[in-house]
């Protein structure tokens, strides 16, 4: 009888543990050619330099061409997806301008202002690194330097 709860106990803790590696293991994929952006419905496989996207606890994913769309989203998601809320979220990453890579979104420095367009003009353009995206904003007349919580709804109004 104590083998068997031992037995359970270990299965239950497997499980758990299970879990856990895949909440915290959410990485990036590619879009196919027939994802949109979850904003403004434009094919995003087309402008994968300037991809942004949500991963959702559930395994299901939104795309953006860019991310001021992936702000405008996260800012409203129960207008964009209204199955969705916040707390869903398990991941979001954008691409670094210089390096082409996928950055958290929370960690990322973003230009604003600069005289580089994205696939729907104005945006706010990702750096992993503040130095990069320090010289970036000298070098394309960039306005401000800012980081995820310093994003609002006011400042995408001003990158139409």
């Amino acid at each position: 009888m104590m083998k068997r709860w031992g037995i359970s106990i270990l299965i239950i803790l497997l499980l758990l543990a299970a879990s856990f590696t895949f909440s915290a293991d959410f990485k990036p994929t590619m879009p196919s050619p027939k994802d949109r952006c979850a904003v403004c419905g434009m094919f995003v496989a087309k402008y994968p330099n300037f991809l942004a996207q949500v991963l959702f606890q559930d395994g299901s994913y939104a795309f953006f061409d860019g991310p001021k769309d992936m702000f405008k989203y996260y800012f409203d998601v129960k207008k964009y997806n209204p199955s969705k809320k916040p707390s869903d979220v398990a991941a979001i990453y954008v691409i670094d301008y210089y390096s082409l890579s996928p950055v958290d979104w929370f960690k990322a420095y973003y230009v604003e202002g600069s005289n580089v367009f994205g696939p729907m003009g104005k945006e706010l353009i990702p750096f992993e690194k503040e130095a990069e995206a320090k010289e970036f904003m000298a070098d394309h007349v960039g306005k401000s330097l800012l980081r995820f919580k310093e994003v609002s709804p006011e400042i995408l109004k001003g990158s139409h």
